[in-house]
């Protein structure tokens, strides 16, 4: 009998051998920029560990696959999440929470598409990002082939910078340019696009010693002459007031903050993006503006003489109707970014600079302050503040009041813990209810407005900060897009804390319709009974599943979510449906128009003018 090829006795296999390590000039002892011998794969992972870089969250796919076999030998920690826009949201939430750059990686085609809504997101809040993306081979860029997708293109308008490497000698040089670009100046994300046949090729690694960069040159020094003309200014008015924005929070510049606010006794407004830069529980903090703001932030804009515009962009969200916002006042605008000066409100003084060096020269021209009296001012806006706090009604059908539940989650859990919120009526429930006394510690998506930032953003928090207690503050609507990244808390060991504030419908949408389309509610009712069960769901993924449906259980689930430590922790709030956000300003209407409650506008008292 013929005995064939398939049925003939085959040789012994060898035993497995030990995967070689990811080649190490540290453990060599060489030094970092000595030329050393591994792919382009190898090369990108060793030049996130010369970077520091701690942890990466992404997904692996064909075109970036190179790059995930010397990672499994690496001491960067690889977080897989289960949806490229995860990582993302995830990188953000470390990057806010650490003030490091924050790292997401992503195959090629749909996997880079996915990151796209984050990469958009941290590039409208100044968050500083690296995604890093695989690519199919160079030579089949442009032949339409499998996973393709233009990524650089695509993101061009959406990232600091971006890059395309083709060839293995280019990647550590991109690498070192990318942490650069996003994490100074106005930080931001950046895009580094590797094809498939530059992660294989073999070279010789040389790390940059340093990263040459003509064309980006950050200005963080102000002009003193600027400076100065800003002191001049405050010391001829009468109404200051300190309009703070995000980029004080990025520039750690809260102490320079509050000495140059208590030497010269200037209220103080901070933005949703400023949260906790300035204590909410300070005498001269007037809350925060614009269309959901509190009236007493709202109203020393619009009666301001001077607005001392720090690390903020005169967002439409806060200045209403444009041409009639702070319509008395002159201004000085400091900002980082030269392109945010005069883009929509022209300034009177404007200031490019590092907000932390421009409050510390403007705090030394201040001295102590004692040339300054505007305690007529202050009197008045205290009037204000006492008369129209920014509070709620309890449902009058016995049902539970979302705004109860955040602030006391906010009671129970204390100021030092983090807080990740969606997007919608929750977002500006927990900006109003939360204790907002110390910076960085607010995560929220405020100018992209990304439902589905919350589970993910507080997940990357959790991993940077993971001696804290971690909150997110989630909708109903936005924690059905991205809660499977519980998922990834409960296998990766990130015991998160996620509040649903269930309403059964898409609430800010609600508002409005009830508000602007005589109460037709089209498509915002979620019709979410008990589908999904949030509880139920929150078991399946791993998760300690809780539920609070009247007052009485509020604080036994708030305090069983605080008690666990080991394992994520999702609590369902069942809330009234229409509870709506007060105040509110209406969009496109001026400032002067906002409304305390539904027909109800303060009645201002114009003597101080």
């Amino acid at each position: 009998m013929r005995v064939t090829d398939e049925a003939a006795p085959k040789p012994p296999r060898p035993e497995a051998q030990p995967r070689p390590a990811a080649p190490s000039q540290r453990e060599n002892g060489a030094e970092p920029n000595a030329p050393l011998r591994m792919t382009g794969s190898q090369a990108l992972v060793r030049s996130l560990e010369l970077m520091g870089v701690e942890v990466v969250f992404g997904i692996p796919g064909g075109a970036i696959l190179p790059a995930y076999d010397p990672l499994f030998d690496s001491s960067v920690r690889h977080i897989l999440v289960r949806h490229e826009q995860g990582a993302g949201h995830a990188a953000e939430g470390y990057a806010v929470a650490t003030g490091k750059v924050g790292v997401c990686m992503a195959t090629s085609g749909p996997g880079a598409t996915n990151l796209v809504t984050p990469i958009a997101d941290a590039h409208m809040d100044s968050v500083p990002i690296v995604a890093i993306t695989g690519q199919v081979g160079s030579r089949s860029i442009g032949t339409d082939a499998f996973q393709e997708a233009d990524i650089r293109g695509i993101t061009m308008p959406i990232t600091k910078h971006n890059f395309l490497i083709t060839r293995p000698e280019d990647i550590a040089e991109a690498i070192a340019s990318a942490f650069h670009i996003a994490g100074t100046g106005r930080p931001g994300p950046v895009l580094v696009d590797i094809t498939k046949d530059a992660l294989q090729a073999e070279f010789d690694f040389v790390w940059p010693r340093t990263v040459e960069l003509p064309g980006y040159r950050p200005t963080t020094k102000p002009h003193n002459k600027q400076v100065k003309e800003a002191a001049r200014l405050l010391a001829e008015a009468q109404r200051p007031v300190l309009y703070v924005g995000g980029g004080v929070v990025k520039a750690q510049a809260a102490e320079e903050l509050r000495a140059l606010a208590e030497a010269a006794g200037i209220p103080v407004v901070t933005t949703l993006m400023a949260r906790g830069v300035f204590p909410d529980s300070h005498e001269l903090h007037m809350g925060m503006p614009g269309m959901h703001g509190s009236v007493s932030a709202v109203g020393a804009l619009q009666r301001a003489d001077l607005l001392l515009a720090i690390g903020t962009r005169f967002d439409d969200r806060v200045t209403g109707d444009l041409d009639s916002f702070a319509p008395l006042a002159k201004v000085v605008h400091a900002d980082i970014d030269p392109a945010e000066i005069s883009k929509n409100r022209v300034a009177d003084v404007p200031i490019v600079g590092d907000c932390k060096e421009v409050l510390r020269l403007l705090g030394d021209l201040v001295g102590d302050g004692s040339q300054f009296d505007f305690s007529a001012w202050r009197a008045y806006l205290d009037g204000v503040k006492a008369k129209y706090p920014t509070g709620y009604d309890e449902p009058v059908d016995g049902s539970l009041s979302p705004q109860y539940v955040i602030q006391r989650i906010g009671q129970l859990t204390g100021p030092d813990a983090y807080w990740a919120a969606g997007v919608g009526q929750h977002q500006m429930w927990s900006a109003h209810f939360l204790p907002f006394e110390k910076p960085g510690r607010w995560l929220n998506s405020g100018g992209l407005g990304t439902m589905g930032y919350c589970v993910p953003a507080a997940m990357g928090a959790k991993v940077g900060q993971p001696d804290s207690v971690v909150w997110g503050i989630d909708g109903d609507g936005c924690f059905q897009m991205t809660n499977q990244e519980l998922v990834t808390c409960a296998l990766e060991g990130i015991p998160v804390k996620i509040a649903v504030i269930n309403n059964e419908s898409l609430g800010m949408v609600r508002q409005w319709q009830t508000l602007f389309y005589e109460g037709r509610y089209s498509n915002t009712d979620l019709k979410s009974w008990r589908v999904p069960d949030f509880r139920k769901l929150a078991e399946a993924m791993g998760c300690v599943g809780l539920r609070a449906e009247s007052k009485d259980q509020v604080d036994e689930v708030i305090n069983q979510a605080l008690a666990i430590n080991d394992r994520p922790v999702v609590v369902e709030f069942v809330v009234h449906k229409d509870a709506m956000v007060w105040p509110m300003v209406a969009a496109g209407t001026s400032n002067d128009a906002i409304k305390i409650a539904r027909d109800m506008a303060p009645e201002w008292d114009e003597e101080v003018l």
